[in-house]
């Protein structure tokens, strides 16, 4: 976290999950320097069709690998389908040329079919999720941040997240009533100035927060420590909702636009996740896997 951020009125710099700062882009998945080791003699970095995905002082973690692997399948798909020149420059460490991250986008406009989302399916969707749309809605919360950052093993990292979950959520009372538990566990661990306080957010609203964290607070009815751990693009969470004030729920017509918007989002997620599983299965893949994986992130 880059001392020099915006402090909100949380106390928390910008780069905090609960910054309304924080931008809408989805979070990058992280890139973990391992030490060197030898490889064996007989090592072959993943690819895709023969275009590596990564180097021999690269760990990946597996979102990451996929992650690149699916960037990759659109760079090939773009290029024969000729909206990119066949001697674009192959990534470096997942970063494609703008040439091919305009290709790319292109690609996606032609190839996706997205229906156009209707009125009865947007009133369906709302009358099932309609928590998600109150307005006024309130959490006051506490968390303790495990950040990402360059060079960090992810693998450790969520181990000690996990470590810290389990830990905050088996206090008994008697260790409750005799301190603080969570409190210290921000104090001495949490990589947000919250910290200092405890992990203290105090009253957050969804705009406050990055998308991604808002998802997990709002629109729920859960208060006391969240069962898991909570990911946002900063790292991974253990939070703690302390109060809830409602909202009110406003009519579907009033939110309209916002659902549509949501359902085509929807949509576009699940043809992306079908076309690439498409590409996969007609390229010479090795060392990833795509079957069974969640919306691909692309970036």
């Amino acid at each position: 976290m880059n001392a020099l951020d915006p402090v909100n009125s949380h106390g928390c710099g910008g780069g905090c999950a609960c910054s309304g700062t924080a931008d809408t882009a989805e979070p990058e998945l992280p890139l973990m320097e391992a030490p060197f080791e030898a490889r064996p003699d007989d090592w072959r970095p993943p690819h895709v069709n023969g275009v590596a995905l990564c180097d021999e002082h690269e760990v990946l973690d597996v979102p990451a690998l996929r992650q690149r692997a699916c960037t990759e399948l659109l760079r090939q798909a773009a290029i024969a389908k000729d909206l990119l020149p066949a001697d674009d420059p192959a990534p470096h460490r997942g970063a494609t040329s703008e040439a091919a991250a305009d290709a790319i986008e292109r690609l996606l406009d032609t190839a996706l079919e997205l229906p156009e989302p209707t009125d009865a399916a947007g009133r369906r969707h709302y009358a099932a999720h309609a928590g998600r749309y109150a307005i006024g809605e309130k959490v006051r919360a506490r968390h303790v941040l495990f950040a990402v950052t360059p060079g960090v093993d992810v693998q450790q990292l969520r181990q000690r997240a996990e470590a810290c979950l389990l830990d905050v959520r088996n206090t008994t009372p008697q260790e409750q009533a005799a301190g603080d538990g969570f409190a210290a566990a921000a104090k001495s661990t949490s990589n947000c100035p919250s910290g200092a306080q405890g992990g203290d957010l105090g009253w957050l609203t969804a705009q406050d927060c990055a998308p991604e964290f808002a998802r997990e607070l709002f629109g729920q009815a859960e208060v006391g420590v969240l069962p898991r751990l909570v990911h946002s693009r900063f790292g991974l969470h253990v939070v703690e909702v302390l109060e809830r004030a409602a909202g009110t729920t406003p009519p579907y017509e009033q939110v309209r636009a916002t659902v549509l918007a949501t359902l085509r989002q929807q949509s576009f997620a699940t043809a992306l996740s079908q076309y690439l599983q498409l590409l996969a299965g007609q390229a010479q893949m090795h060392g990833v896997e795509l079957e069974g994986a969640e919306t691909p992130l692309v970036q």
